[in-house]
């Protein structure tokens, strides 16, 4: 009885002291799609050279689409030359954005970097495969001392 009292208590100390199954690693979630989308986050000088380079290699697949995701207003009161504007606080945006070719390369900003960020997810949504994002958005742009395009000046009556 000695023997039968000793094994049980040695059976229950055991089974305190170790858990009573392995856990499993969690899931993949369904509702994180996959990386599919490459973002490059770049400082205002590094994005000009990227532009440059762009430009002076006068391929198609090398080319650089400037995407300016700030207001209508913003962006007529100056912005990156031949940047496309598709304001994230239209409700058409994503419809918008969904118009693009998600083969190409496209440059995204806004004015600081905020409004910019939240368009990555949509974007990375949307299939778009190689993005660069201008870190401190057009403000950091204009503090480098790079040009921005402004519309010309409506003459007085």
């Amino acid at each position: 009885m000695k023997t039968a009292f000793t094994a049980c208590l040695m059976f229950a100390l055991s089974s305190a002291l170790l858990p009573a199954e392995t856990p499993a690693p969690p899931a993949p979630s369904a509702a994180v799609p996959p990386a599919a989308s490459s973002v490059t986050h770049l400082n205002a000088p590094d994005a000009a050279k990227a532009l440059a380079a762009a430009q002076a290699a006068k391929a198609p697949e090398k080319s650089i689409t400037i995407l300016d995701v700030r207001s209508p207003e913003e962006f007529s009161e100056g912005h990156l030359k031949g940047a496309q504007n598709i304001d994230i606080g239209s409700p058409d945006f994503q419809k918008n954005l969904a118009k693009l070719d998600p083969a190409k390369t496209y440059l995204v900003h806004c004015a600081a970097g905020g409004r910019s960020t939240r368009s990555l997810g949509v974007l990375g949504k949307l299939g778009f495969k190689s993005i660069l994002h201008l870190d401190g958005g057009l403000n950091a742009w204009k503090a480098a001392g790079l040009p921005v395009e402004k519309p010309a000046a409506v003459p007085a009556k």
